[in-house]
């Protein structure tokens, strides 16, 4: 099935809520990302700010939409000691495609190929893919703010959650 395909589906689907909350800790991962790195949350604890924005599927409107917003906004999270990262379970070579010919951003996405950390997180949808979804984990590896649904296509709650972090 198609990413398109998928991504239709999944809206026709009522999105699962995750079952984290706020203060919860954050469930632990590593990753293959776009710009080759492999990433964990170990990496950032005690160090940065993390935003895992979750998103259903890479090609599409709002997920383009929603990174290209995270995009125009990297120099402001980085202010604030934040890294941001986008994440799917669509394959690194297609995302790694749609980043840099799409969306033309520096933002790296993780791929959940495998699909065990949108499990972990309790967003991923019966089709497959991750329900549209942003944590903000602090330096402790806590979650610290939690968007769901279409207004996690706006990073405006996260980084409102990041600058309160960073005082």
């Amino acid at each position: 099935m198609s990413a398109g395909a998928l991504a239709l589906q999944a809206q026709s689907q009522t999105p699962p809520k995750t079952h984290l909350k706020v203060g919860d800790a954050a469930p632990d991962f590593k990753l293959r990302a776009t710009n080759g790195q492999t990433v964990s949350l170990a990496d950032f604890r005690g160090n940065k700010t993390l935003v895992l924005a979750f998103f259903p599927a890479a090609f599409t409107g709002g997920c383009t939409k929603e990174m290209k917003a995270y995009h125009a906004e990297a120099e402001k999270f980085a202010g604030m000691n934040s890294a941001v990262y986008g994440i799917s379970t669509d394959n690194t070579p297609s995302q790694k495609y749609w980043a840099e010919e799409v969306l033309k951003s520096s933002v790296p996405i993780l791929s959940d190929f495998q699909k065990d950390i949108a499990k972990a997180y309790g967003v991923l949808m019966p089709s497959g893919v991750a329900n549209r979804t942003t944590f903000v984990i602090d330096t402790a590896g806590r979650i610290q703010h939690i968007e769901e649904g279409t207004a996690a296509i706006d990073p405006t709650g996260a980084a409102a959650a990041c600058s309160r972090l960073k005082k």
